[in-house]
């Protein structure tokens, strides 16, 4: 092994991770402050490093496991997402979410995930808050998003998959907006409170005995002798098998170079909702909305099970090659969805939002995830494709199962997967990339 992974850069993340901030406090970081070794090691703690370390262990349950985190867990990319971890077909880049292959298989997939996240809700004590078994409703504001509505329904009906089609006098009653002219439901979207489930993943995994360093970035990965020795600023871990979960920073570690789209959506929350506001506003006290165009406006309310009475309002999107969105991404984006969460609930009109962040996806312009062994004893759990919850448990277990010497149903599915495609070059990638995205959205903005 001659292969040095050096990562070029560390996550920055604009704003709060909100679903944290809304929860109780957590404990000091315990940081890496000195040499040590493993069977193996996982780097990242989100929902594919928790899904790689909680895999590993039920494989090998003896294996010491040592999970480096370069921020707090659950204040990356977890919790920065909207919570919603779907069974169905979710392709980010169809007209209505219908996949273009073996859509079968990718249900029978997702709910693989589904099942495993669960199994650690029993097992670990997670509050059933933090995992709600409640579906989700796609919205349509619009004909054309409500045509998208019934197009995706008669595809999950040729699929034998169940939805419901709810007219503007039922999304009213749920949601108390008079915003939609229809919705579909689906009843097997799980609603997680994304920051307390990883917490409450992370402290099921230390319970077990996985080792979790917080603030611990890992600044490179190197051989040493038959092993690899992952490097923090204040102490290495060294072991025969490393699984990066690190997504989009794949790439900041020279892997796929000039093949993944790093790109940010924004989002922002209410403060608490008072009596008299949710009085006002009406409806039911927990919902989720995706719009049936995905360039839309995904919607969330939550209540104290979850964190509070609040509103979570997530759109636009911009493309960042560097990794790093920038404030005037958030600026903007929180002034949009300011007018959003008026149009849709004008009874709240003027609230100021408690929170705006933004959250990074990582995308390959065919759609593929990398989870496959990428050097000899490393393997990535990385690129999700905005699926972050059900996609980023699959590519976490494949990439256990694969270093633990399993072959299963994820590993073969994800490994017979093609590379991801290469990107246009520089600057035109992200010019272009961003045009058409502020056209999509353009083009999207009732929804």
């Amino acid at each position: 092994m001659t292969q040095d992974f050096t990562a070029r850069h560390l996550p920055l993340h604009r704003g709060p991770a909100a679903w944290s901030v809304i929860l109780p406090g957590q404990d000091p970081a315990q940081v890496l402050e000195a040499d040590t070794t493993a069977d193996v090691v996982v780097v990242g703690a989100g929902f594919a490093g928790m899904a790689a370390a909680r895999r590993v262990k039920q494989l090998e349950p003896q294996a010491k496991v040592v999970v480096l985190e370069a921020g707090r867990v659950a204040e990356g990319a977890s919790g920065r997402n909207s919570g919603f971890m779907i069974d169905l077909p979710h392709e980010l880049t169809s007209e209505d979410y219908a996949g273009a292959g073996d859509d079968r298989a990718i249900i029978a997939l997702n709910r693989r995930a589904q099942a495993f996240a669960r199994a650690a809700v029993e097992d670990y004590g997670i509050s059933p808050d933090y995992f709600d078994q409640a579906g989700k409703v796609n919205g349509a504001v619009s004909d054309a998003a409500h045509a998208h509505n019934d197009s995706y329904a008669r595809h999950l009906a040729s699929l034998g998959e169940p939805s419901e089609a709810l007219d503007a006098k039922a999304m009213r009653e749920l949601t108390g907006s008079s915003h939609y002219q229809s919705g579909l439901y689906t009843p097997g979207t799980v609603m997680l409170q994304p920051a307390g489930f990883i917490r409450g993943m992370a402290k099921g995994l230390r319970r077990d005995g996985v080792e979790i360093y917080e603030t611990s970035p890992v600044q490179k990965i190197t051989p040493k002798g038959r092993d690899w020795a992952c490097v923090t600023p204040k102490g290495t871990v060294t072991a025969a098998r490393v699984i990066l979960s690190v997504n989009g920073h794949l790439e900041s570690f020279g892997v796929a170079p000039g093949r993944l789209m790093q790109l940010f959506l924004f989002a922002t929350m209410t403060p608490d909702l008072t009596d008299e506001q949710i009085k006002a506003l009406g409806g039911a006290p927990r919902w989720g909305i995706t719009p049936s165009d995905p360039m839309g406006t995904t919607v969330r309310r939550i209540d104290t099970g979850q964190g509070g009475n609040r509103i979570i309002t997530r759109t636009c999107a911009a493309l960042r090659p560097g990794m790093a969105a920038r404030q005037s991404d958030v600026t903007r984006a929180a002034r949009v969805m300011q007018n959003k969460f008026e149009a849709r609930f004008p009874m709240l009109k003027g609230m100021r939002m408690a929170h705006a962040w933004a959250g990074h996806l990582c995308l390959s312009l065919n759609g593929v995830s990398l989870m496959r062994e990428v050097a000899n004893g490393v393997y990535s759990a990385c690129v999700q494709n905005g699926l972050g919850t059900t996609r980023g448990t699959l590519t976490g277990m494949g990439a256990a199962e694969l270093a633990c010497g399993h072959g299963t149903e994820i590993t073969a599915h994800f490994t017979h997967e093609a590379a991801p495609k290469r990107l246009p070059p520089q600057p035109f990638r992200e010019w272009g990339a961003n045009a058409v995205l502020r056209w999509k959205e353009w083009q999207a903005r009732e929804e």
